[in-house]
């Protein structure tokens, strides 16, 4: 657990766009501000006319696609406090902005939301996940730590046939997991990025060792072993150590210490910011700060120069790209109603596309079940039909209701899904930092 008090954050919206950010900055100032809190279920938070209070199989709308007026319920199970505390509003934020599209035109269709904040704590995240279940949500956006998601789905979505679709979830545990087809991913998973990792340390850096640094959940053991496989096996390097480190400590001295052990070229560095920034601030207290150092996208975060108090001009990472149709119409919903700049923010536009293939899939589907709504997913994000884009969203929406083919292209790049739920392909940014904060500097795709 990574905060003393467990905390629940449920949030109902079909409102306009004050209401709907005025929402959401008063869940994140909760959050933030550590209130106690009753630790209560929530489900009556997000009820209204749409929840059914059945584990999600209820029909919350007023039928089939085409009769007008339906209520699309969709969960949101995301942590906003915890680990993912500087990550996670942004990420909340960019697949809130799904349902304020819809609900801000004069469309027939209307979005209900609940949001639960996990506190990035895997026990915290199943309260929430029986939170929405109970309200009657028959899908959910989330969640975003690997460890999470993994407990949510098994314990609580996958049991009562809840639709989860994670927007920064990269463990390679959710490709083999057993889950009759309810578990879903818009980001790509850490095989692929440990292998870009791994191709990059021996191309860009000139590499021949590296050794990793890695949170000790699901999301870092997994990345790690990704990444160790990968330049062993295809690049002919070496990995001196592979060391695991617990969230939130006072000192990674020992655990640094242990890494650089046997002098690698380089070392791998997988977690989050309320971890990564100590790291750091350890490790140029003690090493030398001209040392190449990799990250990955868990620390793709333009505070953590400010936060650490160096310029971070020796590290470099991957993450997950966004390069897809809409991207500027995103860009700009998202400017427009939190006035912040969305570039370089990990996992918002993933966000998005989550929400938006759900929405969509929902909308097809005809009703608020989670059986129907999974089996409408691929569908409506596969080749043919009516090109649907963040540009032409709520028309898409409409379209999918009155039993039209469409086909949802992501403001992250292709969302089309495999047979275990994720991306059929995928590409990676390469990053920098600096005293500004990180740049992209090219695109890199898996060896």
């Amino acid at each position: 657990m990574v905060h003393s008090e467990q905390q629940q954050v449920s949030m109902t919206s079909r409102l306009d766009r004050r209401d709907l950010i005025k929402g959401i900055g008063a869940a994140g100032i909760v959050g933030l501000a550590g209130c106690s809190g009753d630790g209560g279920d929530g489900g009556d938070g997000g009820s209204g006319d749409g929840g059914s209070g059945d584990g999600g199989s209820g029909d919350g709308g007023s039928g089939d696609g085409g009769d007008g007026g339906r209520t699309i319920n969709m969960g949101m199970l995301m942590g906003v406090t915890g680990g993912l505390e500087q990550l996670g509003p942004p990420i909340r934020d960019a697949a809130s902005l799904v349902p304020q599209q819809i609900n801000d035109s004069d469309a027939a269709v209307a979005v209900e939301t609940q949001f639960e904040d996990t506190g990035t704590d895997p026990t915290q995240g199943v309260s929430g996940a029986e939170a929405l279940v109970n309200a009657g949500y028959p899908m959910v956006v989330g969640a975003l730590s690997s460890a999470v998601t993994l407990q949510t789905a098994q314990n609580v979505c996958i049991p009562n046939e809840v639709v989860q679709v994670s927007p920064a979830s990269t463990t390679p545990d959710l490709t083999d997991l057993d889950d009759n087809d309810f578990v879903f991913r818009t980001t790509p998973g850490d095989a692929q990025q440990g292998a870009v990792l791994a191709r990059i340390a021996s191309e860009r850096l000139d590499a021949s060792s590296a050794s990793v640094l890695y949170l000790n959940n699901a999301y870092g053991s997994g990345l790690s072993d990704g990444f160790a496989e990968a330049f062993e096996n295809q690049f002919d390097g070496t990995v001196p150590a592979q060391v695991s480190f617990e969230a939130e400590q006072s000192s990674y001295t020992s655990q640094l210490d242990s890494v650089l052990a046997d002098d690698p070229d380089t070392f791998l560095v997988v977690g989050y910011p309320a971890s990564g920034v100590q790291i750091f601030r350890d490790f140029y207290a003690n090493y030398d700060g001209e040392m190449p150092v990799l990250v990955a996208d868990g620390l793709q975060d333009s505070a953590l120069p400010g936060d650490v108090g160096q310029d971070m001009s020796n590290v470099t990472g991957t993450a997950p790209s966004g390069q897809g149709p809409g991207l500027e119409t995103f860009n700009s919903l998202y400017s427009d109603a939190y006035d912040a700049d969305p570039a370089g923010q990990p996992f918002i536009k993933q966000a998005y596309d989550a929400a938006a293939a759900l929405v969509l899939a929902n909308a097809a589907a005809g009703e608020n079940g989670g059986t129907a709504v999974r089996d409408s997913l691929r569908p409506v994000t596969s080749s043919g039909g009516t090109e649907i884009t963040a540009d032409n969203l709520v028309e898409g929406v409409e379209m999918a209701a009155n039993g039209e083919e469409v086909n949802y292209q992501g403001v992250s790049g292709n969302i089309e899904f495999d047979e275990n739920g994720d991306l059929a392909s995928a590409s990676y940014d390469y990053f920098e930092f600096s005293s500004d904060g990180l740049e992209v500097v090219d695109s890199v795709t898996p060896p």
